[in-house]
């Protein structure tokens, strides 16, 4: 799957929303997909760098995107239904949602873990997918084919001490696709949701959590592209309900 060569128009045509978009692979996936063809909406709270985002977009000569911010930790269901509301009325559809906004404090014991900080964590990293998908399914029902992509981590998948919170926030990412798989395999075929974990990628958040490791250690951004790219195409239509470690893949 990191091997795979997208044609340059795979996403033409296509509206894509990538959640935490300003930076990380959030930015790096908003920028791939709309070198592929796609219109980009960008999602975040920092809305300064959406913006530094967008103005790369435009200057690549690509399709001119869309900026929605939203707080994921204080946004309810009106939030989420209004957000989707905005993409129907501006720019009429919606073909694909990258979910890769992420909430994350430190390595810490559980038990030096706030309850505020675990209600952050799930609502970010569990709850607003959730809710997000959701409120934008009757646009993506409308798609010819549909895709939804949800960024998993090595940690949620193989849980490991002092990640807490987070961890547990990831990991029930897993079982989430896998129902929605079942939930739409009769109805709506033309729906799918995987979920990647990246594993070690040269992250802002993965440099605070391992500050000594050699850069050398770590994928970088654009070497994970090429499977962010497959599983948001049409090429991967038959691929749903996946957990795929990208280490692996």
């Amino acid at each position: 799957m990191k091997n795979y060569r997208a044609p340059k128009d795979l996403l033409k045509g296509r509206v894509i929303l990538v959640t935490g978009a300003g930076q990380g692979m959030g930015r790096e996936a908003a920028l791939a997909y709309a070198a592929h063809g796609a219109t980009v909406i960008l999602h975040g709270r920092d809305v300064a760098k959406l913006e530094a985002v967008y103005d790369e977009i435009e200057a690549a000569g690509h399709s001119k995107p869309a900026i929605i911010p939203l707080d994921f930790n204080a946004a309810d269901d009106q939030a989420f239904e209004g957000l989707a509301g905005s993409i129907g009325l501006q720019l009429k559809r919606l073909d694909g949602i990258l979910h890769n906004a992420a909430a994350f404090y430190s390595l810490t014991p559980i038990e030096l873990q706030t309850t505020e900080q675990w209600l952050t964590m799930m609502r970010v990293n569990l709850i607003a997918p959730v809710a997000l998908t959701r409120a934008c399914l009757p646009l993506l029902k409308l798609a010819p084919q549909a895709s939804v992509i949800v960024t998993g981590e090595s940690h949620g998948h193989t849980p490991a001490a002092f990640w807490g919170g987070y961890a547990v926030s990831k990991a029930a990412i897993e079982p989430m696709v896998k129902i929605w798989t079942q939930e739409w395999e009769n109805l709506h075929p033309q729906l799918r949701i995987n979920a990647l974990i990246p594993g070690p990628i040269d992250s802002p958040k993965r440099r605070k959590t391992h500050p000594g490791e050699h850069q050398e250690n770590r994928l970088t951004l654009a070497s994970l592209i090429p499977a962010y790219l497959y599983l948001m195409g049409d090429d991967s239509a038959a691929v749903k309900g996946q957990v795929i470690e990208l280490t692996d893949a």
